[in-house]
């Protein structure tokens, strides 16, 4: 597997922002992959990681499926179903994929699954190609 180009500063992804979730993500050559262990540190309630910390976990997996095949862009929409409590200490596994195009729009779809197999949080969402101005700031952003 090939990891995806990543922004060291980037809340997610960034390995130099000691504040944020410093997840790696990979290429299997038909969608990005991401392990992670649910910390303490990004709980919403006592031993439960946040909500919020999954959906964005979800949206940089299926950004991370785009940019694997070179395709700048930034979330346009993006809607969320939980499924299950995610507890901290549980090990994580996120999956996103490509599912349309159309013109300088793009589906994807993603999903959490935790250590027992069990899918505790699907997601949708669509991205708009950056262009111009904005396609040369975010290729900036790339180490």
């Amino acid at each position: 597997m090939k990891e995806i180009p990543l922004y060291s500063g980037c809340f997610v992804c960034g390995q130099e922002n000691k504040n944020g979730l410093q997840a790696r993500f990979f290429w299997d050559g038909e969608k990005a992959v991401c392990d992670i262990d649910a910390s303490e540190a990004f709980a919403g309630y006592k031993n439960i990681l946040h909500g919020g910390i999954v959906a964005t976990l979800l949206d940089e997996i299926m950004i991370k499926a785009l940019l694997a095949q070179d395709i700048l862009s930034v979330t346009a929409e993006i809607t969320v179903r939980f499924k299950k409590p995610v507890f901290t200490g549980d090990r994580l596994h996120f999956e996103g994929w490509k599912t349309e195009e159309c013109g300088t729009v793009y589906s994807t779809k993603g999903r959490a699954v935790n250590q027992n197999g069990d899918i505790v949080a699907e997601a949708t969402a669509k991205y708009f190609r950056a262009r111009d101005d904005l396609g040369k700031k975010l290729q900036e952003s790339r180490d």
